[in-house]
């Protein structure tokens, strides 16, 4: 069997792959804060005692993500914030570690603990917790403020303060979406220092930085690389009948 099919057949396994990157970011063209994966291939030459010069497999780079800022809008609502320039939101993951986050649509759960996504807001001295029924605001460095229903203005009280990070290397993306700081030479991946300059822009939500239109055509694009290669392993296929007709022939 021509060794083409497999250089065809490592083609289609990486565009069925980056088929998956491009709908994963297209579902997520809505969500705030959402940052687009990257997904890239490259050619690799066919190892082995037999490698044909000519043969060449594909094979994927490492996967990426754009860090480009997504659109800001202005919602109105008191716990939404936008982290300015290259600040993120630190959350609490399901493990318990820290990890990071552009979403900015803070919500209140039942036992006032402050919320992005389900996962509890990690502030100077751990998760934010809020007193129940209060109205809370958020200032621009990202100081959380409360005043209980029906009280006196002046009775507006400091709550939390958000702990926003500003990373000086690119962030890794976990299986839940979250970033994380990079592991250092040991392995371990440590918190990252708050950033006391870092601000937020209340009242206003960043959205995906993932472009429909974009997307979409990529999403063509890969479609034809796929019927491509699926068209060569058929071509190949047809090559190898043919020969082998040939030889019954001649036998």
């Amino acid at each position: 069997m021509d060794r083409i099919l497999y250089t065809a057949m490592s083609g289609a396994k990486q565009s069925m792959d980056q088929q998956a990157v491009v709908s994963h970011n297209l579902s997520n063209v809505s969500t705030a804060g959402f940052r687009a994966q990257l997904h890239a291939m490259r050619a690799v030459p066919v190892q082995g005692e037999a490698a044909h010069a000519t043969r060449t497999s594909v094979a994927a780079s490492t996967p990426g993500t754009d860090y480009s800022q997504g659109p800001i809008t202005r919602t109105g609502r008191d716990l939404d914030v936008a982290p300015e320039g290259n600040g993120w939101l630190s959350v609490q993951a399901d493990d318990g570690t820290e990890a990071y986050t552009r979403r900015g649509d803070l919500q209140v759960d039942g036992d006032g603990v402050v919320m992005i996504n389900g996962r509890p807001v990690i502030g100077a001295n751990g998760p934010i917790i809020v007193p129940l029924g209060s109205s809370v605001s958020v200032g621009a460095d990202g100081t959380l403020s409360a005043i209980g229903a029906g009280e006196d203005p002046n009775a507006l009280v400091d709550v939390g303060r958000l702990k926003l990070v500003t990373p000086d290397e690119g962030l890794v993306r976990g299986d839940d979406g979250l970033f994380r700081a990079p592991p250092n030479a040991e392995g371990d991946v440590a918190p990252l220092p708050a950033d006391e300059e870092a601000r937020v822009a209340s009242g206003s939500l960043e959205g995906s930085n993932v472009s429909a239109v974009e997307a979409m055509v990529s999403m063509l694009d890969v479609a034809r690389r796929y019927e491509m290669q699926m068209k060569v392993v058929s071509t190949a296929d047809e090559n190898a009948q043919r020969a082998n007709g040939l030889l019954s022939v001649q036998g």
